[in-house]
């Protein structure tokens, strides 16, 4: 059990380092440096990208759905959020663990498999235009109760999630494919790395 607010603010925090992370650093970055594979079965930087707009483009309809309809019920939020056994299962199955070490490694599900080479300037811009939307979404989200809402998940419309679940497990799976990105840029060597930079021209002297 959360304060309702606490958990908000905690969500805004995490998704506004994320957008700076991608605005600050990766922007910097050239499309080869944003596609580089560490290993053959490893992710790129860019892959990590497309899979997590992939869940985006699900989620963030479907969450802002949830709030439109809690807004027209005009429920007043709760000022605690009890977290669902299910939803708080899933979260802590993609939270990474302290000093982002991550619990364990995961099969993605076939529909959320990434393009061996992605367009590693799309798939950053739309990152960006989506964590600009999950800050819009979790400060709408201050208006409806978090308990009393619920999401269907990605793999089955059967199975839902109290809106407040959703926002933790979303936010912990992009924390999990973010520290994944740092890691693959990380094993970039730029092609021109330890080549010799070319002698300087001779200081020509003034005619006397």
């Amino acid at each position: 059990m959360v304060h309702t607010q606490q958990l908000l603010d905690q969500l805004q925090e995490q998704t506004e380092r994320y957008l700076q992370k991608a605005v600050g650093e990766w922007q910097m970055l050239s499309p080869e440096h944003l596609s580089f594979r560490p290993a053959p079965d490893a992710w790129s930087a860019a892959q990590c990208l497309e899979h997590l707009n992939i869940y985006g483009r699900h989620y963030l309809p479907t969450i802002e759905k949830a709030i439109q309809q809690g807004k027209a019920r005009g429920k007043k939020p709760a000022q605690r959020f009890h977290a669902g056994w299910l939803g708080a299962y899933f979260t802590q199955l993609m939270q990474p663990q302290q000093g982002g070490v991550l619990k364990s490694k995961m099969k993605a599900p076939k529909n959320a498999v990434p393009a061996a080479q992605p367009d590693p300037q799309r798939m950053l811009a739309e990152f960006i235009d989506q964590q600009e939307k999950m800050l819009e979404l979790l400060r709408d989200a201050a208006n409806v109760d978090l308990n009393a809402l619920r999401v269907p998940i990605s793999l089955s419309p059967w199975i839902r999630l109290k809106l407040g679940d959703t926002f933790g497990f979303v936010i912990a799976h992009t924390e999990r494919h973010v520290l994944q990105a740092d890691r693959s840029l990380r094993g970039y060597t730029s092609p021109n790395a330890g080549k010799e930079r070319p002698a300087s021209a001779p200081v020509l002297q003034p005619l006397r």
